[in-house]
């Protein structure tokens, strides 16, 4: 077993930099909530330490990244990234609040396909000019999230008021988790051919690590990342009451940056090395897994751990940014080449859409 030395000399400075602040941010976190310290306080303190950890995965993705190709980076990476958003979800959903549970999981999708996206291509593209990456699998997955999109919209359309299953939101959309999970498992084998022929991308760092170190602080961010949004959802919503915050606003745009805080680290600091097709596997994957695996799983696990169901009936405002989403960013990826205008174009469309849900009514306790 190496020394204390040795393995601090493995990691690098910026890798134990961003360790002590994961640890002081959690030990912090707890304490804020032992000594019952401002709700607020502790929503901050938990938010920042889901940052710190979300970089330290984008320091053991760097290094994956040197190993393997980036379609199967990409979807070790999502997979964990999403965690937090998983026990977020589930705990949000044990306190009913299913509203913003929904808005987090549209406003993932949103947040990766849109902001994450164009901050990616709009730092890459100023720092590297024009980037280009494999479209093909790239092409690939932006269909598959665009028939995802069409099929949560179906659900809203055919329980609407004089639709043919009006009155069965629930049992509909139960259906429909089912297929979209069926879609999930067999996109995996395309999300894993996003390496083939593909070489393996230097890390940054001079040193490599070893394999197992690079999964093991994968694994115990993860983890890490997945207890501290216990902490935040439960300081979530008297947090939302003192700063006068809407559920839907918090869901679609709070919440979902935080529990895709991995994918928004991870992505652009690829796009900013020119790895363009390690960044987009990362952003794409993850976007996919939230529409056609997080969410269908949290709307089975919604008929027996929440108080009211979570449905795929939309409200019309996100029905319509989603669908928008979906083509304007298959359309973007279509020619292999990203540039820091079409960044520019997808950030301005997120905040279009986060400003539609501003207004809305304040959270009360």
């Amino acid at each position: 077993m190496a020394s204390l030395p040795a393995l601090a000399r493995l990691l690098g400075r910026k890798a134990l930099v961003l360790l002590s602040v994961a640890a002081c941010g959690t030990a912090l976190t707890a304490g804020l909530r032992i000594a019952t310290g401002s709700e607020v306080a502790v929503f901050v303190a938990a938010a920042v330490t889901l940052a710190a950890l979300a970089a330290i995965v984008g320091e053991a993705t760097d290094q994956l990244g040197g190993r393997f190709g980036p379609g199967t980076t990409g979807v070790l990476q999502s997979a964990l990234g999403n965690l937090p958003e998983l026990f977020i979800s589930i705990f949000a959903l044990r306190e009913g609040l299913v509203v913003l549970v929904q808005t987090a999981l549209i406003g993932s999708i949103l947040g990766n396909s849109l902001l994450v996206l164009g901050l990616a291509f709009l730092a890459g593209g100023l720092k590297n000019g024009r980037q280009v990456f494999d479209a093909a699998p790239v092409r690939t997955m932006s269909v598959i999230l665009v028939l995802a999109v069409a099929a949560l919209a179906i659900p809203t359309i055919a329980t609407s008021p004089g639709g043919p299953d009006a009155g069965h939101a629930t049992e509909f959309s139960a259906f429909v988790s089912v297929i979209l999970l069926i879609v999930f498992i067999a996109s995996i084998p395309y999300s894993l051919g996003g390496g083939k022929g593909a070489s393996a991308e230097v890390p940054a760092s001079e040193t490599l690590w070893p394999l197992t170190l690079s999964l093991g602080m994968l694994v115990a961010a993860g983890v890490g990342a997945a207890i501290v949004s216990d902490w935040f959802v439960a300081a979530l919503k008297p947090a939302m009451a003192t700063l006068h915050l809407s559920e839907a606003f918090v869901g679609l745009v709070v919440v979902a940056i935080a529990g895709n805080a991995v994918e928004n680290v991870v992505g652009i600091q690829a796009a900013m090395r020119n790895r363009t097709d390690l960044a987009i596997s990362l952003i794409q994957n993850s976007s996919l897994q939230v529409a056609i695996a997080l969410t269908p799983v949290l709307v089975l696990l919604s008929l027996f751990i929440s108080p009211v169901p979570l449905t795929l009936v939309l409200a019309p405002t996100l029905l319509v940014a989603l669908a928008m989403t979906a083509v304007l960013g298959a359309l973007i990826v279509f020619d292999g080449e990203s540039t820091w205008l079409e960044g520019l174009m997808l950030l301005g469309l997120y905040l279009i859409i986060a400003a539609s849900v501003w207004w809305g009514p304040a959270v009360t306790i």
